[in-house]
């Protein structure tokens, strides 16, 4: 039997942001991925908001996302498109990019880090006792770990074999999703009919003016919303033809298929993030309807709030307990997520009722305060975990500051690479000592400090971030209450 610090169900992009996390805190984790390689079929995601953006940036691992990504300077809810471009934050846009690139940079990351990564097998069977949790692999072999977390999908076994319930809504309407060769280009974009939303494009594209601009040649991506929903089968080319015509009035030449897939718009959220010492985290924590690209941001932000944590905890740092922050935290995060995809499906319909109401809703988001609002939590960028009462920034995500230190100038976020904790100094005196694993800057800020959606803030004198960027305690000329918060977050257990 293999031992490992942390086991990690499940080898996608949640998982692997994980594994990176945990690696970054000094534990082993192994991961294990039910796919024999890389490859990733289909495209399955299709992009990056700018808090995700923002969290590869603090560990460093931005530039190739960048690179290949392609911006749009704006979000979007149930088709009405809201700009970010005033929005203080490094990566005012929408960073177009395939889920397979998504996952190669970020696999590249967690190999260089030295994590193992076990492929062509998956976890079957879980038992977990006062110390640990013992994990059966589907090619025999067994895996013995001090935590267990389940990355393995909406339908993750690992969920379901700690007993967590998973409550929710039952699907109102079946989408089907593939690649295809057609005799005829169907009508690039999206369209809309009484059954919901349809749309057709290439994986090759350029986003000009902020419209997407589809490149000609090679397999055509196709989205269609089904007359009725319920079916539990994998679908087929056939089923794809039917859908075509009764959305289309043609299957415009369908002629071969790359790979095809079918999702609802059932919302499910798991009634616990932990169970003893297995937890769950992405989509084994929370199904939605794709709408807005929120399930991938989601779940790579359950494990960077999750990683420094569990890391802390396998070290003895910190005791057990601290793991229920973890969903005290994310939970109301993904439930957020479910009401907001759930309203833009119910907003995406052609009939009357639909139309007036997504007309009206328009109307709103036209207002600057509205769509401030709401372009800040479908970017994630007004996440704001409950840390108390007091300055505007606490539990709030820093802003990346451009900085002056005795080493010279910096960014903020560039101090965040190894994912510790950081107390920021900015000028107030007799500082007191902290816990050893707390890194010390003194600084000057250059700029102001300003928050999306809240706006300009008064400037700190001292402010304590924790690895993933949130800050836990803000001090205003004195350092009254640090150690109370140090002690909480990072002291000795």
């Amino acid at each position: 039997m293999t031992e490992q610090d942390v086991i990690i169900a499940g080898g996608g992009p949640t998982g692997l942001m994980l594994a990176g996390e945990l690696a970054l805190g000094g534990v082993a984790a192994i991961v294990v991925e039910r796919r024999p390689d890389r490859n990733l079929v289909g495209h399955r995601a299709g992009g990056l908001h700018a808090r995700t953006i923002e969290i590869l940036d603090q560990r460093g691992i931005a530039g190739p996302f960048l690179a290949e990504g392609k911006r749009a300077q704006s979000i979007g809810f149930a088709g009405v498109m809201l700009d970010l471009g005033a929005f203080p934050t490094r990566y005012p846009f929408t960073l177009g990019i395939w889920q397979k690139q998504i996952e190669g940079h970020l696999a590249v990351w967690v190999e260089n880090l030295g994590v193992q990564v076990h492929r062509g097998t998956e976890v079957t069977g879980v038992t977990q006792d006062e110390t640990g949790v013992t994990a059966t692999l589907s090619d025999g072999r067994t895996l013995r770990g001090r935590y267990l977390v389940g990355c393995d999908g909406g339908r993750s076994i690992v969920r379901k074999l700690a007993g967590i319930a998973f409550p929710g809504t039952e699907p109102t309407t079946s989408n089907i999703i593939g690649e295809a060769d057609f005799a005829e280009q169907p009508p690039f974009g999206v369209h809309r009919d009484r059954h919901g939303l349809h749309s057709f494009g290439t994986s090759d594209y350029e986003i000009v003016d902020g419209k997407i601009v589809y490149k000609t040649g090679g397999p055509i991506g196709v989205m269609i919303t089904e007359a009725e929903a319920g079916a539990t089968t994998e679908p087929t080319l056939d089923d794809l033809r039917a859908g075509l015509i009764a959305a289309r009035g043609t299957d415009f030449g369908l002629n071969n298929l790359y790979w095809i897939s079918r999702f609802t718009d059932s919302a499910r959220q798991a009634a616990s993030y932990r169970k003893g010492r297995v937890l769950v985290a992405g989509d084994a924590a929370h199904i939605h309807p794709p709408d807005g690209g929120q399930g991938l941001q989601t779940g790579v932000q359950d494990a960077v709030n999750l990683g420094w944590k569990l890391a802390q905890v396998v070290k003895g740092t910190s005791l057990a307990h601290l793991l229920d922050t973890y969903h005290a935290e994310r939970h109301p995060i993904g439930a957020r997520v479910l009401q907001h995809t759930l309203a833009s499906v119910a907003l995406r319909r052609d009939d009357e009722r639909a139309r007036a109401l997504r007309d009206i809703f328009a109307g709103f988001l036209a207002m600057e305060e509205p769509r401030q609002a709401m372009a800040g939590k479908l970017s994630g960028l007004d996440i704001h975990y409950d840390l108390g009462e007091g300055h505007p920034l606490l539990g709030r995500r820093v802003p990346d500051l451009n900085l002056e230190t005795t080493s010279g100038r910096t960014r903020l976020y560039a101090l965040m690479h190894g994912a510790r904790p950081i107390l920021l100094d900015l000028g107030t005196p007799n500082r007191p000592t902290v816990p050893p694993g707390i890194e010390v800057f003194s600084a000057t800020v250059q700029g102001r400090w300003e928050l999306p959606v809240v706006g300009p803030v008064e400037p700190p004198k001292a402010v304590l971030i924790r690895p993933d960027g949130y800050v836990a305690w803000v001090g205003s000329g004195n350092w009254d209450g640090l150690d109370e918060v140090a002690a909480r977050w990072f002291g000795p257990a």
